[in-house]
């Protein structure tokens, strides 16, 4: 086994993490970004409010609004936002359809996107226009761009007297960088702009509240936040609550938002209801603790990969648990050829991990949560040697 590199050192494993998780040992798991893990002490108590739901369905629902409205409150204090300005739905595809559904568009109007928006995101924009008939302009953000200031002007430099909505990612997913800061948010609304953040990786990620200026703001907890799947937020500013519409009816309708948005009949609820137990576990660890440890672990498994490999190691955002790397020419170029090395990956050497095509290549992003250990990047890095010859 040759030397892990010198400039940068793993931490060392937070004590209590040994079995935090349920994870098959014998799987190398660095794709925390795509579907999370739900720690154990959350998969039990998710259990038993599953067996309590079936031992009296009746009485679980009749209970179940002022629960699912403790459980809201509980999760806007973590975030730093009001309980009436905060939904629970089950992931940011919702969000963003609920979202898309109250913000008026009319022919003309212009919306921008980044080419690094998260593809069903970005779809979902792409549709609305067109019905709209407003035009979508897509910001181009090449990878070796600076982080911060060039991509605020990058952003700035599309918006006109017509443009009218921006739908900019919190955390970019397959490139792990900072788009919707405070500064470009504060900026865009200054232009009458109406801004929405695809928030999906921030929550239990990154430090600080919910930004007072976007105005629609939605993540995901079941990634960073050790919330059972499928649990997501939707945050709106204060002059919007009295305004959103639910995509689908229920009896919670005439109590308005949040309640019309969160309640759809016989959903399964226990994930909101376990998901303040993901934050009580995270603050038990210490959320800037837990931070610290995954932001200088992936920065020791990205260069661990770009020493192995030779890969450009791409611009990244300090404070993530992600990282990003360039894959070289005929890899990963196409979404089948990315599955394919993902695969193989797999086949190989139980390596969970995600590769997607961009702007004319390939990516990979590298992953670290409590469960990571060091050793791991030295199988990815291995393996990928083997596999890029």
């Amino acid at each position: 086994m040759t030397a892990a590199p010198q400039t940068v050192e793993p931490p060392r494993p937070l004590a209590g993490t040994e079995t935090l998780f349920s994870l098959d040992p014998a799987v190398v798991h660095l794709n925390h970004g795509s579907f999370g893990a739900v720690p154990v002490s959350v998969q039990r108590l998710q259990r038993r409010l599953h067996e309590e739901q079936e031992a009296d369905p009746d009485g679980f629902f009749a209970d179940l609004p002022a629960r699912v409205a403790a459980a809201r409150t509980r999760i806007a204090a973590a975030l730093g936002t009001e309980p009436e300005l905060l939904a629970l739905v089950p992931n940011v595809t919702d969000a963003i359809a609920v979202t898309l559904a109250n913000v008026p568009l009319s022919a003309g109007d212009r919306v921008l996107v980044t080419d690094h928006g998260y593809g069903t995101v970005n779809e979902a924009v792409r549709r609305r226009a067109e019905d709209a008939g407003a035009e979508l302009r897509t910001v181009r953000l090449p990878l070796d761009l600076p982080d911060g200031e060039a991509v605020r002007e990058a952003v700035l430099a599309e918006v006109t007297d017509r443009t009218v909505l921006a739908v900019l990612d919190g955390i970019t997913s397959p490139t792990a960088r900072r788009v919707a800061t405070p500064d470009l948010l504060r900026e865009l609304r200054g232009r009458g702009v109406t801004t929405v953040v695809d928030a999906a990786h921030e929550p239990g990620m990154l430090a600080g509240p919910v930004p007072a200026e976007a105005d629609f703001w939605f993540g995901n907890l079941h990634k960073w936040a050790f919330a059972p799947r499928a649990t997501g937020v939707l945050v709106v500013r204060p002059e919007w609550a009295g305004k959103i519409r639910p995509l689908i009816l229920s009896w919670e309708d005439h109590q308005g938002y949040p309640a019309s948005v969160e309640w759809r009949g016989t959903l399964d609820y226990t994930p909101y209801l376990a998901a303040p137990a993901g934050l009580d576990l995270l603050e038990t660890f210490g959320p800037g603790v837990v931070r610290a440890h995954n932001e200088r672990l992936v920065a020791y498994g990205a260069a661990l990969v770009a020493e192995r490999t030779g890969l450009a190691a791409l611009p990244f955002s300090a404070g993530l648990s992600m990282r990003a790397l360039r894959l070289p020419p005929g890899v990963a170029e196409t979404l089948p050829q990315a599955q394919e090395l993902m695969a193989e990956m797999w086949r190989r050497h139980a390596v969970r991990t995600v590769a997607r095509p961009w702007a004319g290549g390939g990516v990979l992003r590298v992953c670290a949560q409590l469960y990571n250990r060091a050793p791991e990047y030295e199988v990815l890095a291995g393996g990928l040697a083997g596999l890029l010859g």
